[in-house]
């Protein structure tokens, strides 16, 4: 049986119809209506004895779809009711999403911090530090972005090798640094500036400059160029 098969029927919608179900929805209405929890009843395909596939997404939902991202096989594989088959599924609609959205098909230079948010609009709800690199052509447009580390709440290790590897693999011309303050304060810590002007040191001795560093969080956006930080 599948997601809808063990959704129990929904209260009638207004004028007495009966409301629509996840695959009935994303036919209907398109994948952007539907909740996280439909989207994950979708993916997971069909529930379990007494559980069906949209109360399973109901619980999965309780966490961001950006905190769920980065769940390896094993913890989807220790939940009640996903066996491989389905955490594999997990996994790789996941895998898909990230790497859809590290080839971005907006080719718009980027020329300030308000072009660099339209790149990372996961980021500043984000529950747990992203630090991201943005690759960009001669022309300042973006050809690839990539997530460098994912930490803690509070920080979030970061090493040049890190950064500029994938910069110098893509022969990426600058770079523009992001990241996320899950606290909701995007004040740079003295963390921030000293990773800042690390990166700053070695971008200039592999010939690759150091654009912007653009810290995102819920309640703002600070561009270190902006505030002369660089």
């Amino acid at each position: 049986m599948d997601v809808d098969d063990l959704t129990p029927p929904e209260p009638a919608a207004a004028g007495g119809g009966r409301a629509l179900r996840p695959r009935e929805r994303l036919r209907e209405q398109g994948p952007a209506a539907l909740a996280d929890a439909e989207l994950l009843a979708l993916v997971l395909g069909s529930g379990t004895a007494g559980r069906s596939a949209l109360r399973m997404g109901r619980q999965l939902a309780r966490q961001h779809p950006s905190e769920l991202a980065t769940w390896p096989l094993a913890r989807w594989l220790g939940l009640a009711g996903v066996g491989p088959a389905r955490a594999g599924a997990l996994v790789a609609a996941f895998e898909l999403g990230r790497r859809a959205h590290d080839r971005p098909t907006c080719r718009a230079p980027i020329r300030g911090p308000e072009d660099v948010l339209a790149h990372v609009r996961d980021l500043p709800r984000a529950r747990r530090e992203h630090f991201v690199v943005l690759l960009l052509n001669a022309r300042h447009e973006l050809e690839r972005r990539e997530t460098v580390s994912i930490g803690s709440l509070n920080a979030s290790i970061v090493h040049p090798r890190e950064v500029f590897l994938p910069a110098i693999l893509h022969s990426a011309a600058s770079v523009v640094l992001v990241h996320n303050h899950p606290s909701g304060d995007p004040e740079p810590s003295e963390e921030d500036l000293s990773i800042t002007r690390r990166l700053l040191e070695v971008g200039e001795l592999v010939g690759i400059s150091v654009l912007d560093h653009v810290i995102v969080a819920a309640r703002g956006t600070v561009s270190f160029r902006a505030r002369q930080l660089l």
